[in-house]
């Protein structure tokens, strides 16, 4: 490899964080208007697009680690905005679904915030996104690899 080579890896590393960072910090602005921390949103956003799931799989999908969920699921259904309901087939799994209210208050708010996200990344048209989403993905699926092995 290159050194030059080298420098364009460096400047997209640096690029695409500076771009990652504005965006989530944006993102998180408009998730604590609505009266939550960012984790509490996104847990709910889960459930809202996803429906009941168990309680081990929201940390996989919002990257929050396993205490942090607890902590989080405990201040969502202290708020009414969830519940948890054992399985059936196994008591080692809990499942986490929307209540009434947490639904309702995400038919309110989540078309609000996808249309801050859509602002957003308005600068790309639909196939730059397309592209932008098939690259970050080849991205993404090339560390997860050469961490495997």
């Amino acid at each position: 490899m290159s050194e030059r080579e080298e420098n364009v890896s460096l400047k997209l590393f640096v690029v695409l964080s500076k771009a990652a960072k504005s965006i989530l910090d944006v993102a998180m602005k408009d998730m604590k208007k609505y009266g939550m921390s960012s984790s509490e949103f996104m847990v709910l956003e889960v459930l809202y697009t996803k429906g009941s799931i168990p309680l081990q799989q929201i940390g996989e999908k919002v990257l929050i680690t396993s205490g942090s969920i607890t902590y989080n699921i405990d201040k969502l259904e202290r708020k009414g905005l969830l519940i948890r309901i054992p399985c059936q087939e196994d008591r080692r799994v809990t499942f986490a679904q929307l209540t009434k209210a947490g639904n309702d208050l995400f038919d309110e708010i989540f078309p609000k915030h996808t249309e801050t996200i859509h602002d957003l990344l308005s600068s790309l048209d639909p196939e730059e996104k397309k592209l932008a989403i098939e690259l970050l993905k080849k991205i993404g699926k090339g560390v997860n690899d050469s961490e495997a092995s």
